[in-house]
C-alpha cells in the first residue's frame, strides 16, 4: 500500500479526494489506459450524467486491478480529464466514495475540449503499485 501525505506549508486537498504526495512502495507498477464510461459491451453508461460516468470509470479500474491482485488503495496517482469545469465537484464527490482520505492518490485534473467520444464527460488514468505478495501475472 502506498503512503500518502499532506505536508504543512502547502495548500491542502481538504475533501477533494486526493493527497499532495504519495510514496510508492515496492511492487509491480501498473499503468492504465484512460478509463471511460464504457461497460463491458462498449455501451456508454450515464450519457449526460458525469456522476454515473465516473462510477463506471471506477468499476472498470476495479476490474483491471482485480485481474492482477490489486485494490483501489494500490493507486498512487490518477489523472482526471473532464469536459466541463462545473462538473468537477461531482467527479470529486464520486472519487471520495472510492478513496479514503488517508489513502487517496496524488492527482492531476485537466479540463479538455473533448474526449474520445462526444458523449464521454470524464476519463480517469490511474497508476497503481501492486505489492509483490498480492500481485498476479495477467492472463
Amino acid at each position: 500500500m502506498a503512503k500518502s501525505f499532506n505536508p504543512p506549508g502547502t495548500w491542502q486537498p481538504n475533501d477533494r479526494g486526493f493527497n499532495m504526495g504519495v510514496v510508492q512502495q515496492a511492487g509491480h507498477v501498473v499503468h492504465f489506459t484512460g478509463q471511460v464510461a464504457w461497460n463491458e459491451a462498449e455501451k456508454i453508461v450515464g450519457v449526460g450524467d458525469v456522476g454515473a460516468q465516473t462510477h463506471q470509470c471506477f468499476r472498470n479500474i476495479i476490474a483491471v486491478l482485480a485481474s492482477v491482485g490489486g485494490q483501489l488503495d494500490d493507486i498512487v496517482s490518477v489523472t482526471t480529464y473532464f469536459t466541463d469545469r462545473s462538473q468537477l465537484p461531482i467527479i470529486q464527490k464520486v472519487r471520495n466514495h472510492y478513496f479514503s482520505p488517508e489513502n487517496a492518490p496524488a492527482s492531476t485534473s485537466v479540463m479538455v475540449a473533448g474526449l474520445g467520444h462526444p458523449d464521454f464527460l470524464v476519463e480517469l488514468t490511474p497508476i497503481a503499485v501492486i505489492p509483490p505478495e498480492r500481485f498476479r501475472e495477467p492472463d
